[in-house]
């Protein structure tokens, strides 16, 4: 159990980092940021089209189909009905981000994002540890992405560095409390882990497909959208090693 809060607090540690290069004010080049969301994105597609769904239906049924379209669009309704579409590079144009309302829309939308990946990595541990490990893995690549946005848009929105700052760490503790919750669902009923894991499967399919790969796509540049297959490969040899480490 302390591991799945190491895993939790080593992501939102990735998160704080990535606000805090901000509130340095130290440049991080454009073209590592794109390369980090794409593979990213090509691992967690990977993860979720070849061990995520066919788990979860193996070990619920047809119920995890259902589950997986409610995570989709949960994450969905949250992100881009409740709250303005994210963004996830860094964006420091004053013009673009300059309305209070708008970075607490940010804010909002990115901390339910971060609980999700906390969500994502407890209900995957639980369920099965290789494959925790690699959900972690997939939401550890952009999570330092991730603190850069939140970084940038309430350092472009004009707020202090130490605002600044305590955004980041604000959406870092998010991925916390998604770990606490899928604890506490594990002590309701462990029948709960199983439905919470196909959930976790469109959740992530949704972050991967909806909210990375079209960032990628905005690139100018022509490598980042080509890492995408070298995510998923990357995800093919994380798999490959894991499975002879961790198996007998």
């Amino acid at each position: 159990m302390i591991e799945i809060f190491l895993l939790g607090l080593a992501a939102a540690a990735a998160e704080i980092t990535g606000g805090l290069i901000i509130v340095l004010k130290k440049n991080w080049p454009r073209r590592l940021q794109e390369t980090l969301l794409a593979l990213g994105a090509g691992f967690m597609l990977a993860l979720v089209l070849l061990k995520l769904i066919p788990l979860s239906i193996a070990a619920i049924g047809e119920s995890a189909a259902l589950m997986v379209m409610v995570g989709f669009g949960v994450i969905h309704f949250f992100e881009h009905a409740v709250v303005s579409h994210l963004h996830f590079g860094e964006e420091t144009h004053a013009e673009v981000m300059i309305s209070k309302a708008a970075t607490l829309s940010a804010f909002t939308g990115l901390f339910i994002h971060s609980f999700f990946d906390g969500f994502s990595i407890s209900s995957g541990i639980q369920f099965n540890y290789s494959v925790g490990i690699l959900i972690f893995l997939a939401i550890l690549l952009h999570k330092f992405p991730e603190g850069l946005t939140i970084g940038s848009i309430m350092h472009a929105a004009g707020y202090s560095r130490r605002v600044v700052l305590l955004s980041a760490i604000g959406v870092g503790l998010a991925t916390i409390l998604g770990v606490v919750a899928v604890v506490l669902l594990a002590k309701i009923d462990e029948k709960l882990i199983g439905m919470s894991f196909a959930f976790s499967a469109g959740a992530a399919m949704y972050v991967g497909a909806s909210d990375l790969i079209p960032e990628i796509n905005k690139s100018k540049d022509r490598i980042p959208p080509l890492v995408v297959f070298a995510g998923m490969l990357l995800f093919y040899v994380t798999d490959r090693f894991l499975e002879g480490v961790l198996q007998p």
